[in-house]
């Protein structure tokens, strides 16, 4: 029995982490807005991950577990460096090419980053990861009537921002992926 021996529970981790990866930088990006901060908050978040594995009682919980490390992770990150998210050189591009159907989801992620954080959390897991109300209220450790709520008024906020503008509404009720 070695030092390096992997618990059942690390070895489910790991797996998990390596299948979802991509879901993990999209939700650290979508808080800072840029690829390096996005990529150091994931490797934040596993390495909190591994080392807090033990208070981890079982594998049904693994999911919500570790998706609340990353969103814990990401409003750490942006309480310590208080900054607003810059845009990084890969939506630069986009803008440069003139493509005008961009704008219009730029508007939208402008938008839901100026929610506040109890908001912005809400509609990132809702619609950017298709989580169930139950599971969002298990991430953010709240009631899940005070999520339907705190939903209810951040869709109402969207809408005032963008102006009521029906397709990003519609797009923000089926789900769209930006």
């Amino acid at each position: 029995m070695g030092l390096f021996k992997k618990s059942k529970l690390e070895k489910e981790l790991t797996a998990f982490i390596i299948e979802n990866k991509e879901r993990f930088y999209r939700i650290a990006y979508s808080y800072v807005g840029n690829q390096e901060d996005a990529l150091d908050i994931v490797q934040d978040a596993i390495h909190k991950a591994l080392i807090r594995i033990s208070t981890l009682e079982n594998q049904v919980g693994l999911r919500s577990w570790f998706y609340k490390i990353v969103v814990n992770t990401s409003l750490d990150h942006l309480r310590k460096y208080k900054r607003v998210s810059v845009v990084d050189d890969t939506v630069m591009e986009v803008l440069a090419n003139g493509r005008e159907d961009e704008y219009h989801h730029l508007d939208l992620q402008e938008a839901i980053n100026h929610l506040p954080d109890k908001y912005r959390t809400i509609i990132i897991l809702r619609y950017f990861e298709d989580m169930k109300i139950e599971e969002v209220a298990k991430i953010m450790d709240e009631n899940v009537n005070t999520i339907k709520t705190r939903l209810y008024r951040a869709l109402k906020i969207l809408k005032v921002e963008l102006d009521e503008d029906p397709t990003i509404e519609e797009e923000v009720k089926h789900g769209k992926k930006f």
